[in-house]
């Protein structure tokens, strides 16, 4: 049966980021999440969530705007930079 039901660690993995974030994004509203235990994302609410904002800045979580689209190369180009940095050789 396919997971309906992502816990915290697993919405910060699958968005590539930390928990600390989606802990804020469901604290401020962004990102519904029910307690059982501990906190619990529907993956339905999540697919909602990634649709809903797509565009958009969280840089700022209490300020989030439509994504610059003007700088996405400087951005990729900083990315692809980074990868090559960070990559351990053998």
């Amino acid at each position: 049966m396919e997971d309906m039901l992502f816990n915290v660690k697993e919405v910060a993995e699958i968005l590539k980021t930390n928990p600390a974030f989606v802990y804020e994004l469901i604290k401020k509203g962004f990102l519904p999440a029910l307690k059982l235990r501990s906190l619990k994302v529907r993956k339905i609410a999540l697919l909602d969530f990634l649709q809903k904002y797509e565009g958009k800045d969280f840089t700022d979580i209490n300020n989030v705007k439509d994504l610059n689209l003007n700088n996405v190369e400087d951005y990729k180009e900083k990315d692809v930079i980074d990868d090559i940095n960070n990559k351990k050789i053998n």
